[in-house]
């Protein structure tokens, strides 16, 4: 029987936007990564092809147990670090680290506002909704890191009575932040 990636509700990240989202984050050779909101673990799996130390967090029992199983399939449980808890203090078990994804957007302000004393580079919030966008850019504004807003609509091709038409798929806005000089 053929083992297959794990999903849950809301995810994982479509591919078109974890390739923008890691050229964003900037990883470099044996970083250390977090990903808040780690959902599937598909960010952590491909930011392991970089990164030397992955935290992966997410508050749901489900998302664990899928991240568990797909670091595992991917080979890649060895260099990821899975915590089950809200943030931000969940981030407590957490020291320095060079780049952080959020791909949820529970308790964000605060999340940001911890995070802001442990990331050396790159903070990137990817959200789905208008609100979550906002927020996260109001909020790496008061805390001095805020670099850009990306808005990404990607649709995808399909046959309709012997042509192509395209499906738009949801809009994703990728907010980065970070610290000067990066």
């Amino acid at each position: 029987m053929e083992q297959r990636f794990m999903k849950v509700k809301g995810g994982p990240t479509k591919e078109e936007i974890l390739a923008i989202t890691l050229y964003k984050l900037d990883l470099r050779d044996g970083d250390t990564f977090l990903d808040v909101g780690c959902g599937t673990g598909a960010v952590s799996i491909a930011a392991a092809k970089v990164a030397g130390k992955i935290f992966a967090i997410d508050r749901r029992k489900e998302a664990i147990e899928a991240s568990k199983f797909n670091f595992h399939l991917a080979g890649v449980s060895h260099k990821i670090e899975l915590i089950h808890g809200e943030t931000p203090q969940a981030l407590e078990k957490v020291e320095e680290i060079d780049s952080v994804f959020i791909g949820g957007s529970e308790n964000l302000e605060e999340t940001l506002t911890v995070l802001e004393s442990k990331v050396r580079r790159r903070i990137i919030v990817n959200a789905a909704r208008l609100e979550t966008a906002i927020t996260a850019i109001k909020k790496m504004r008061e805390l001095g890191n805020f670099k850009e807003v990306v808005h990404v609509q990607v649709s995808k091709g399909y046959d309709l009575q012997g042509g192509m038409a395209f499906k738009p798929e949801n809009p994703v806005f990728i907010i980065v932040g970070g610290k000067e000089g990066d």
